[in-house]
């Protein structure tokens, strides 16, 4: 990528960044114009809550447009550099042939001395590379624009497994951890140090743009995970551990003066999360990785859609931990069921679950399979909710978000204001006739996920197939999770209501 092509792509960035901030100005504009047109002198909280995410939204692209504007007058001046040193070096000089060069104030007697005599040649002189400043950003070795779909990386790490003595692939790796580390800092590559086990020859951190094209293979990848409470995982340790106060303090009016005052003694339960390690390997025929075309991107994006579906499924499934085991069951039996006679169960739900959780959190996500959606998306109504809620259109069941698509955040909202999250690794063989799945009404801060600040994603190659010509490929990474701390809040629709639904 040339300079011109660096400073026109931070242009169209800025662009972007103003786009976004015009947006988040409009809508707080449109939401205090829609209270104003209904009469309202105050926000719902709702609207409230949304203006101050709009706010910070506009904050956020502010700091960026200042960030890229900076970074373009950077880029525009080492371009203006780049042509000046360029000019400089295309300038000729008449030097004589056998004499050297004079200083510039005698070069005009010396000219006088040798006129009538032949003109010495002349000749372009020119710095050495080396010795011509530059200013600039140079583009990263592995990048979404000269390596798409990671397979020159994949490459160079199998490359260097099967040749050591491959030097323009360990140059190659080198820049890119050296990358990582002015990006990432030193803290989150630590563990990429740790991946180099016996026989391997480094542990090597996946280009941060490859993690975010978890692509071809149909998998159900990681919805749910994706909006849970996130956290950055300790650096060391196999678990992480939390204080849950299970006996609480007291407070009680005073019976009468100087009387002995409420005390109940404070006591603790320690939560134990145990750290989990998903990984996936492939073993490559040498012949693949150095004749096959379009063979290390294809596995490298299987690789890591695997990785991100066994982490979410493994948080909705997982037996004791999981969130269909640690949810408290809401019943809907029924043979002919109905989204109008389901969503009194999710309201149910919800009740139960902010019952549980008090002032500590708020069911705020519906957890539902695609098949299940969609479904309640085919029923029709001559009725409605008595109770409108804000955000959502009257006279309907909720609403769907167009632009949304599986895997990309909430995909509409229910009547109640909860954001439906649609997920494939929702089972759907549960129950007597193993043909239910079940719906999920989960209080976000409250579902914990702690990862790896630098995961995905540890790769490395060893050479244990090295006689039938293979290179393995290993990629994992760290993670715990829990809905423990206030299990009574998580909430679970099921039973013969939930069968495999019928479209009519």
């Amino acid at each position: 990528m040339t300079l011109a092509d660096l400073i026109e792509a931070k242009r169209a960035e800025i662009n972007d960044i103003k786009d976004a901030y015009d947006k988040a100005l409009a809508r707080q504009r449109g939401i205090i114009k829609e209270a104003r047109d209904e009469g309202r002198d105050q926000l719902t909280k709702l609207e409230a809550e949304e203006i101050e995410s709009l706010r910070q939204a506009a904050a956020t692209a502010e700091k960026r447009h200042d960030a890229a504007k900076k970074a373009l007058d950077e880029l525009e001046r080492a371009a203006a550099d780049e042509t000046r040193i360029e000019a400089e070096q295309a300038e000729t000089t008449p030097t004589a042939a056998a004499e050297p060069e004079q200083a510039p104030e005698l070069v005009g007697k010396s000219a006088g001395k040798s006129a009538g005599k032949a003109q010495a040649p002349t000749r372009v002189r020119q710095r050495p590379y080396d010795k011509v400043h530059r200013v600039g950003q140079e583009p990263r070795t592995y990048t979404r624009e000269n390596d798409r779909g990671g397979k020159q990386f994949l490459r160079d790490v199998a490359s260097l497994v099967l040749n050591r003595s491959d030097f323009e692939a360990s140059d190659r790796l080198v820049r890119h951890m050296q990358e990582e580390r002015v990006d990432r800092g030193e803290d989150a590559l630590k563990k990429a140090q740790r991946a180099a086990g016996t026989g391997a020859f480094a542990g090597l951190v996946v280009p941060q743009y490859l993690t975010d094209m978890y692509a071809p293979g149909a998998k159900a990848l990681r919805p749910f995970a994706d909006a849970c409470n996130q956290h950055v995982l300790p650096d060391d340790g196999m678990t992480v551990n939390i204080s849950r106060i299970t006996t609480a303090t007291s407070v009680a009016t005073q019976a009468s003066e100087n009387s002995a005052v409420s005390e109940t003694n404070i006591d603790d339960t320690l939560l134990t999360v145990n750290v989990k390690t998903a990984a996936g390997q492939q073993t490559l025929s040498r012949q693949a990785i150095e004749r096959g075309s379009g063979v290390e991107e294809v596995t490298i994006e299987d690789l890591m859609s695997s990785w991100a579906t066994n982490i979410d499924s493994t948080m909705v499934n997982e037996a004791t931990t999981g969130l269909t085991n640690v949810a408290t069951a809401v019943a809907y039996t029924d043979a002919s069921p109905t989204a109008a006679e389901l969503y009194p169960k999710i309201l149910q739900a919800s009740s139960e679950s902010e019952a549980a959780l008090l002032a500590q959190a708020f069911p705020d996500i519906a957890i539902m399979h695609s098949r299940r959606w969609y479904w309640m998306q085919s029923q029709l109504t001559s009725t409605w909710p008595l109770f409108q809620q804000s955000g959502a259109a009257n006279q309907t069941a909720g609403t769907v978000d167009n632009e949304s698509r599986y895997g990309s955040g909430f995909r509409g909202m229910l009547p109640s204001g909860l954001a439906v999250v649609v997920d494939n690794n929702v089972a759907t063989n549960l129950g007597a006739g193993t043909n239910e799945d079940e719906i999920y009404v989960v209080p976000s801060r409250e579902a914990h996920l702690w990862e790896d600040p630098a995961a995905p994603y540890f790769i490395r190659a060893e050479q244990p197939a090295l006689a039938s010509l293979g290179v393995l490929i290993v990629l994992y990474s760290y993670y715990a999770y829990t809905f423990g701390r206030y299990p009574g809040g998580f909430r679970k629709i099921g039973g013969t209501g939930l069968i495999t639904p019928t479209f009519a």
